[in-house]
């Protein structure tokens, strides 16, 4: 049995990004230290970590270093270096696990593994060349979506195909890259379950979120989610189905398309997921605490939701609405301290609560 970290230990964070930081502060609460490595400079998790290690994740020496200055490692983003990967966990546990990294770094990968725990996801295709692509759109269909199979995330590396006659610009667009292509799914809208899995095995889920999004981005997240009761349980054992299938160790992401046939899983994230943020202000226990909570072997939160919350995105100059968002009753911010305010970029978000009391 893994021995749980106690209050002093500290929290290797692969990634300095908003996620990053709001892991930082949840396990400052329970008394963990935090070290972030990240490549870019002055990133939003190094204002609130302990340390920081400003590498590249080819620097063999500088990942040593961190591995050597923590007590367990955990990342905020799924696109690590495998070399890296290796080096660290020869050194320090890395959770999540490899598993779920490796499967969740490929996206034709990810599908065959979905597929093969039974679960449904759209149809797809291996897309090697324009041969390959005009067999898959014949197959599949049209409208559909080219996606290149790993590396893309918020809308990016992605391209839509109309007819067959978008074949060969949809297959420039991924510039070489290898590809998937993914027919359209017929649903009414989409969920999301944020859920957790502890080193002892047990599992905690909170409650279905219903999102919605603008141009690839996350805009909003709704709790509760549009679903039958049915529903909300067949989201829920689907979500432990595939934790335990990983041996998943830490917080998961797991996006869902409703349809009259039943659930599809879209995408699975193996970390904190946007979609999770609401559960700041509507659970006593939030997903980055679960997710630290994990990580450092101690008991799981129940994850039970005790408001109605509307979150949502800050994307790019929606952060000039701050003063007015400030006015507000019952809206909670949340910022990322980014220096630089940029079209796209998520700036922060902000949590619009109804107590259920």
């Amino acid at each position: 049995m893994t021995e749980a970290l106690t209050t002093g230990a500290t929290i290797g964070i692969l990634g300095g990004g908003q996620l990053g930081r709001m892991l930082s502060v949840a396990a400052s609460r329970l008394g963990f230290k935090t070290h972030v490595f990240e490549p870019g400079a002055n990133p939003p998790a190094g204002h609130v970590a302990d340390q920081v290690t400003t590498a590249a994740y080819d620097d063999a020496q500088a990942l040593q270093r961190f591995a050597q200055a923590v007590d367990v490692i955990t990342y905020e983003f799924e696109n690590i270096p495998t070399e890296a990967l290796d080096l660290l966990e020869a050194h320090k546990p890395i959770r999540p696990g490899r598993e779920a990294l490796r499967v969740s770094q490929d996206r034709l990968t990810e599908k065959a593994f979905l597929q093969g725990l039974g679960l449904k996801t759209a149809p797809f295709a291996d897309i090697t060349d324009l041969g390959s692509l005009n067999a898959a759109i014949a197959e599949i269909g049209a409208p559909a979506i080219l996606k290149t199979r790993r590396f893309g995330y918020d809308g990016k590396g992605q391209s839509r195909l109309k007819s067959a006659d978008d074949a060969e610009t949809a297959l420039a667009d991924m510039a070489g890259a290898p590809a998937i292509l993914e027919g359209f799914v017929d649903f009414s809208h989409e969920v999301s379950v944020i859920a957790a899995r502890g080193t002892t095995g047990e599992v905690a889920c909170f409650d279905p979120g219903e999102n919605i999004h603008r141009d690839g981005i996350l805009h909003t997240t709704t709790v509760p989610a549009r679903l039958s009761a049915a529903q909300r349980m067949d989201a829920v054992l689907l979500a432990a189905n595939i934790l335990n299938a990983l041996d998943y160790v830490g917080v998961m992401g797991v996006e869902l398309f409703v349809t009259p046939q039943g659930l599809i899983v879209n995408e699975i994230a193996p970390r904190v997921h946007n979609s999770g943020h609401w559960t700041q202000n509507g659970c006593a226990v939030d997903q980055f605490e679960q997710h630290i909570r994990a990580v450092a072997g101690w008991a799981l939160g129940d994850g039970q939701r005790h408001s109605d919350v509307v979150m949502e995105n800050l994307i790019g100059h929606d952060v000039d609405r701050v003063p007015e968002l400030a006015k507000e009753r019952d809206t909670a911010i949340h910022l990322y301290g980014k220096a630089e305010t940029k079209a796209g970029r998520k700036m922060g978000h902000v949590n619009r609560v109804q107590r259920n009391d």
